[in-house]
């Protein structure tokens, strides 16, 4: 069982990771000339958003429904999925927010951290 202070405490621990706001929401961004984000935590903590491919959604939300659901809109349907933090150990909830963070580095950071 994950925490809004687990998945905080994860997303910051990913390379060029910062925290700042987006609208009610605490945001987590790659701090790179864009500062693409990466996820998002509900601001009762009990569930997050992470960006996907629409591939990697389809696995999670597939295997593991009562973690990981699409968000209901049309961010949803291009990969934005929900985490019930409550339903997650923290090795899942650390393998969604690293698939997150590469989707949103640029490529520059993953060649360096890869070499």
């Amino acid at each position: 069982m994950s925490t809004g202070k687990q998945f905080r405490k994860i997303a910051l621990s990913m390379p060029y990771a910062l925290e700042k706001p987006h609208f009610d929401r605490a945001g987590f961004r790659v701090d790179a000339p864009r500062g693409k984000m990466f996820a998002t935590m509900i601001a009762d903590e009990t569930e997050a958003n992470i960006f996907l491919s629409v591939e990697e959604q389809e696995i999670l939300c597939s295997t593991e429904p009562e973690i990981f659901y699409p968000v209901p809109n049309k961010w949803g349907e291009k990969g934005a999925t929900t985490i019930r933090l409550g339903n997650a150990n923290a090795a899942t909830l650390k393998s969604a927010i690293t698939m997150s963070w590469r989707r949103a580095a640029p490529p520059k950071i993953l060649k360096e951290l890869d070499a």
